[in-house]
């Protein structure tokens, strides 16, 4: 068991259904600078090659996620060098459910999707604590063997993975490490663009949100504030990403579809969302991308579908 792993803190997660708050808490703690992280975290192999950072969407049902996570990486047989992390951005809602301690990091609503700061116990932005916890696996004394990390999300988790490739810096001690980093964006509902253009005609007056985050870089969280577009794309482009689209996600109804006009700015459902964003990746970087969409036959809204597809195996783990 890996140092790492001795600071997590185990406490009984509480079952409760609750119409607004989250059914289960994560056992994990996982100590940050500003606080303790909810997190799922799966069995420790005795050589972690591989960590799979995988993340919830709007239900912040981190088990789930951290579940779907260790099931591909049973089914690639990667279960001897795969750490699985599924951190749980918990709101204020599900403190109040759930008996927490005080040190355990909220935030407000779906704040934590774009960026935003939690309310307690101190100020930290979701992106940043993503940083800390990806940080942790440059330390070479408690992870020797890590190759890489692949961060990964389906539907709001995925959203989150897109915003935070686009907007978080370069980390010097995991390059250093040698550690690659990959992003896997599994059927978002929408995407953060670069400039005005949008791949569907629609009334600008009548939608004055569409260019402001987190569907564009107006207005950015704090924790971007000093990066500028420019920087950010050329940032963006080079960054190992993969868009794992499933070709029957295509239903303009969806009930958690992001139906508001911003999203709708960037095609009728999420399928042509993802690859009309593509082609504008591709028509802005024709000298090349280091990212790649990939198709799931039959594949639908369902993230443990999406992951545990042989399209999904091979994105995740290479094969």
């Amino acid at each position: 068991m890996k140092n790492w792993l001795l600071m997590l803190l185990f406490t009984c997660a509480s079952t409760l259904a609750a119409e607004h708050g989250v059914k289960e808490i994560s056992p994990g703690r996982l100590l940050l600078k500003e606080g303790e992280m909810a997190v799922g975290i799966g069995p420790a192999p005795a050589k972690i090659e591989r960590v799979l950072i995988i993340l919830h969407g709007r239900l912040r049902n981190a088990e789930t996620y951290r579940q779907s996570g260790e099931h591909a990486a049973e089914l690639a047989g990667q279960t001897s060098t795969t750490l699985v992390v599924a951190p749980q951005f918990l709101n204020e809602t599900d403190l109040a459910l759930h008996p927490l301690p005080d040190t355990v990091l909220r935030w407000q609503g779906n704040e934590w999707m774009a960026g935003g700061l939690s309310t307690a116990p101190f100020p930290l932005g979701s992106y940043a604590a993503l940083d800390q916890i990806i940080g942790r696996f440059a330390d070479r004394r408690q992870f020797p063997d890590v190759k890489e990390i692949i961060i990964a999300g389906h539907s709001g988790g995925a959203q989150v993975v897109q915003r935070y490739a686009l907007l978080s810096s370069d980390q010097p001690d995991l390059e250093a490490a040698g550690v690659h980093v990959r992003y896997v964006i599994a059927n978002p509902s929408s995407y953060a663009y670069f400039d005005e253009r949008r791949p569907v005609a629609f009334n600008h007056a009548g939608c004055p949100g569409f260019n402001r985050w987190k569907y564009g870089l107006a207005d950015l969280p704090a924790y971007a504030q000093t990066q500028t577009p420019a920087t950010l794309a050329q940032q963006y482009a080079k960054r190992d990403i993969v868009y794992l689209l499933g070709q029957q996600d295509t239903d303009p109804n969806h009930p958690a579809l992001d139906k508001g006009c911003e999203a709708k700015a960037q095609g009728p459902n999420r399928l042509m969302r993802g690859r009309n964003y593509f082609e504008y990746l591709k028509r802005e970087h024709p000298e090349g991308l280091n990212q790649q969409l990939i198709e799931v036959p039959g594949g639908g809204h369902d993230g443990d579908g999406m992951f545990t597809s042989p399209e999904g195996l091979k994105v995740l783990f290479g094969q």
